[in-house]
């Protein structure tokens, strides 16, 4: 007797476009990430000496946003119609607004993944 052996490996990435963004007090600020595959994509923001927080999450089947409803309307993600890109926009960019931002992914909708 035999047997069959079948290893599978699923690979997921995430991958920052930019490293460092610089840019005016009251500008528009465009973050972006591509991605392969997950149902939820995730943006976090870290201010210095401070623990990330997260900010929204978009699903990827649909597009859809979510988001606590204490986030600044300033912030808004998206993806892009092939669903390889996921966005953060920061409208009229403030100094509080300098800090590290993390997107992820992720196949649940729990913010802590």
């Amino acid at each position: 007797r035999g047997f069959n052996m079948c290893r599978l490996r699923i690979t997921q990435t995430i991958e920052p476009n930019q490293h460092e963004v610089y840019v005016d007090e009251g500008s528009n600020v465009h973050l972006s990430c591509n991605y392969t595959s997950a149902d939820y994509l995730l943006w976090y923001k870290q201010s210095p000496g401070s623990a990330p927080q997260y900010l929204l999450r978009i699903l990827h089947s649909s597009g859809t946003e979510f988001r606590d409803d204490t986030l600044d309307l300033r912030f808004s993600g998206k993806q892009n119609e092939d669903k390889t890109r996921v966005d953060l926009e920061i409208s009229s960019s403030e100094v509080t607004d300098s800090a590290l931002y993390y997107c992820a992914m992720s196949d649940h909708s729990d913010t802590n993944a």
